[in-house]
């Protein structure tokens, strides 16, 4: 059983991934306008519209089981490191418009309080992949 200490980071970041990825699944048409309004082609839009709920929702599963939370903290750490850098650069005024796919309250936040709170959560995951032994698949002495 891991320590309560070890549980909490894991829980505070399947919360994060269950509520971003559950909402834009649920508004789905709303979340998809919002991808398809970014800076970037439409095409890319569309497949991250797919995939970025999907992978939300994967690292929240990732992060459930005690084999697997390892690679959770470390998804965790990527994906956010890359919202990071793109509000970052929202933030400086990087991009000519100001889109936001983001889910529920956290629309409500301006640019640098999304900037500290994504901060935040990378410094839960980073915790967490720091403190979390990484599970290596079990081999057998007989093969």
């Amino acid at each position: 059983m891991p320590k309560p200490s070890l549980l909490l980071p894991s829980g505070i970041l399947i919360l994060l991934w269950t509520y971003t990825g559950l909402d834009k699944l649920i508004r789905f048409g709303e979340s998809r306008n919002a991808f398809r309004n970014q800076t970037f082609p439409v095409e890319l839009a569309e497949i991250l519209s797919y995939a970025v709920p999907g992978v939300e929702l994967l690292i929240a599963l990732l992060l459930l089981f005690s084999v697997t939370r390892w690679w959770g903290y470390l998804g965790s750490m990527l994906l956010l490191t890359v919202f990071i850098t793109y509000v970052g650069l929202i933030w400086v005024g990087a991009f000519p418009r100001f889109p936001c796919n983001c889910a529920g309250i956290l629309e409500s936040l301006g640019w640098a309080e999304h900037f500290w709170l994504n901060l935040l959560f990378i410094g839960v995951a980073v915790y967490g992949v720091t403190n979390t032994q990484q599970k290596s698949p079990r081999t057998n002495p007989e093969l």
